[in-house]
């Protein structure tokens, strides 16, 4: 990655000052919002929420209005770093193509860009173990105490993200088919569904699946609607919850397997944090696993951004 020659950073992209010295930005980009926040003297002081600016979601377009309008909000004078978390950091290039992105909006700055699963487990205030992430996308990334990492899953709608909103929102359609091809009525999630889509007949679904005028975001939002069945006895819908938190512990162990460690899991996104049946059927599955040190996180990802830079710094003593 290139780096500011303006900035109060070293080669290695590691700030030698104190992070005081300059506000840091912090950027948790999902996949249906963008959220910033800026830092000073390692407090936060103003933070915005705009849409996404993962290019795997919306287009570069879209994307740098999104990060113009967080920018434009809270990027308001020095910054000395931004550090971005994103789903679908995979490779060195994936990094730099969004550190490209964000430059222009702090010059000056040395910007990071992570996969947004270190956001997570350093939100969880611990420094090792595995964080699980569970939105319009899925994948666990864990480290253990010597700096090794490993990871599972996040691959992507068309791959995987098995646990995930869109994996939610695909089952619902698949159910509504496959219940219209036995001949039966449609239940309480078909109706749900084909009343959020402004649809009459469940054999509509194939078309608009399909259709460029939907896509992942689209799809990951009709889990709400899994949720809400599930909430009301809709056993199909619970069913399909418990696979999703099968799913993801499936993922969460392999990833503790190849670090050989037991924990702690850090479950974050927004179906992690705050869907209870899929929290549930989580923890049990990984407790039939022997792992128990299961967590959730009581603030947004990328207030961890702080504990990266502490990190960071504390690996240069």
């Amino acid at each position: 990655m290139t780096h500011s020659t303006n900035s109060l950073f070293t080669a290695e992209g590691i700030q030698t000052t104190n992070v005081a010295a300059a506000a840091l930005i912090g950027l948790d980009i999902g996949g249906t919002k963008t959220h910033g926040v800026r830092f000073e003297n390692g407090v936060p002081v103003a933070e915005s929420i705009a849409g996404s600016a993962n290019v795997q979601n919306v287009n570069r377009e879209a994307a740098r209005a999104n990060l113009a309008e967080i920018f434009a909000d809270i990027g308001y004078g020095d910054v000395g770093q931004v550090y971005a978390g994103a789903g679908g950091i995979d490779t060195e290039s994936d990094a730099e193509a969004l550190q490209a992105l964000i430059a222009p909006f702090a010059p000056k700055a040395l910007t990071r860009v992570v996969h947004d699963s270190r956001l997570l487990l350093a939100a969880g205030r611990v420094s090792s173990g595995v964080a699980v992430i569970a939105g319009t996308g899925s994948a666990a990334w864990g480290r253990d105490p010597r700096g090794v990492e490993a990871r599972a899953g996040g691959w992507g709608y068309l791959l995987g993200d098995e646990g995930s909103g869109y994996w939610l929102g695909r089952e619902a359609v698949r159910h509504s088919l496959r219940r219209m091809n036995q001949g039966y009525e449609a239940d309480a999630l078909t109706r749900s569904l084909l009343r959020a889509c402004d649809l009459d007949h469940p054999n509509q679904l194939i078309a608009l699946y399909h259709s460029a005028a939907t896509g992942r975001r689209y799809w990951a939002q009709q889990a709400r609607l899994v949720v809400d069945a599930a909430d009301a006895g809709h056993l199909p819908s619970q069913k399909m919850l418990e696979r999703a938190g099968q799913d993801l512990a499936d993922m969460t162990a392999q990833t503790l397997s190849q670090l050989g460690i037991t924990g702690p899991v850090v479950l974050g996104g927004g179906l992690g944090m705050h869907v209870m049946q899929l929290q549930s059927a989580f923890r049990e599955a990984l407790a039939k696993a022997g792992i128990s040190d299961v967590r959730s996180v009581d603030q947004d990802p990328v207030f961890g951004v702080t504990q990266l830079v502490a990190e960071h710094l504390a690996r240069l003593d």
